[in-house]
């Protein structure tokens, strides 16, 4: 070291921090033997406390500002060294920084679910996560509590003992509150402040708060989850008798898609039956033909549109022997009831239908099995 840079240290000492790590809660300024120039400048900035330790006791704590090393700013370092004559040599002490900032965007969360008792859903599984701030506000008891002689302590190294203490107290606050599963997504605000609230008292034990903490998302199991979407699903379809037509429809779709499927070309041709069936029912857009009133000598049209086609019956197909059989009219299952080759308990279906049914069970066939005929002419 040169003869100036010497003399410059004999004469000024300059004690200052810059933090550029953007995690570091306490920083101690280091010193040759730890001594402290008397008379030397503290520079104390903004969102930063300085703590003097002398003699593994702690002294005085400096709030931002620029400050002169005297006897007149350091009552109880005074005490301590007993400068009550104005005593100027060097001292030995410890200057620690505390980051009084606010530390943002921490996360926190639950690593196992939390057992709560749902007035609905009875117990049930949850999981949370979220984010929270924090901030030293007593830098002397956190310096005491927490830091001890670390001479850089960062926000790692306290970040997992805040969390488990977010999380024990979440679990008894949501356990406690009474709220719905359903209705704790409208309520997650109030939830945070809550546990806000009982957490503070904890942290202020080692000289820290939480200005704020969120609660981003609460869910349920993945099973739960699933039984819940399979509800809600129930109450969108609403009408299931019509629900069950839609499904039958899309089976049935699906089949007439298959190639060499004898199944799936019975099942096109009676969904193509229908659909003529009901188009003629309804008109070529959906809509029911308007009536059409009378006119006594309606004028003689060219390219007049052609009558819709009459009424489609429903075909029916048989199932014997594991194997299906038709599509078969109504006149033709009638000839075959007559002639033995169906009876009661033949299962038939056709296109609209839930499944396979027994021919007497479905009431336009029953009557093939019912009518008999009338009495031979001279009974």
């Amino acid at each position: 070291m040169g003869i100036f840079d010497f003399l410059t240290g004999e004469f000024i000492d300059v004690i200052h921090w810059v933090d550029d790590t953007r995690d570091t809660l306490v920083f101690r300024f280091e010193r040759e033997g730890h001594e402290i120039k008397y008379g030397a400048k503290l520079t104390v900035r903004e969102g930063q406390a300085a703590v003097f330790v002398h003699e593994g006791q702690l002294a005085d704590v400096f709030t931002p500002g620029l400050y002169m090393l005297e006897t007149n700013n350091m009552p109880v370092m005074t005490t301590l060294q007993h400068w009550d004559h104005g005593f100027k040599s060097p001292f030995k002490s410890e200057i620690y920084y505390v980051n009084t900032t606010r530390f943002a965007n921490l996360k926190w969360g639950t690593k196992n679910p939390i057992m709560v008792r749902d007035p609905e859903f009875g117990p049930v599984r949850l999981r949370a996560y979220g984010t929270y701030a924090i901030r030293v506000v007593d830098p002397a008891r956190f310096l005491t509590e927490i830091v001890g002689t670390d001479g850089e302590f960062t926000m790692d190294e306290i970040s997992f003992q805040i969390r488990n203490i977010i999380v024990q107290e979440f679990s008894r606050v949501v356990a406690g509150s009474g709220i719905p599963v359903l209705d704790m997504a409208a309520n997650t605000a109030d939830l945070g402040k809550l546990v806000a609230a009982e957490i503070s008292g904890t942290i202020a034990e080692y000289g820290l708060a939480i200005p704020e903490l969120y609660i981003e998302n609460i869910s349920l199991p993945p099973a739960v989850e699933a039984a819940m979407d399979k509800r809600t699903s129930m109450g969108i379809v609403g009408d299931l008798g019509k629900y069950t037509q839609f499904s039958a429809a899309e089976a049935m779709t699906a089949a007439a898609q298959t190639p060499n499927s004898g199944m799936g070309a019975g099942m096109g041709m009676g969904m193509g039956m229908a659909m003529a069936q009901q188009m003629a029912q309804t008109g070529p857009w959906g809509a029911a033909p308007a009536a059409q009133t009378p006119q006594a000598a309606p004028a003689p049209q060219t390219n007049a549109a052609p009558p819709p086609p009459p009424p489609v019956e429903h075909v029916w197909h048989i199932a014997e022997n594991g194997q299906t059989k038709g599509p078969f009219s109504k006149a033709a299952l009638g000839r075959m009831a007559t002639g033995g080759d169906i009876t009661r308990e033949t299962h038939v279906w056709t296109a609209g239908q839930d499944g396979w049914k027994h021919a007497e069970d479905v009431a336009e066939l029953a009557q093939l099995f019912t009518i008999l005929p009338p009495p031979p002419p001279g009974a």
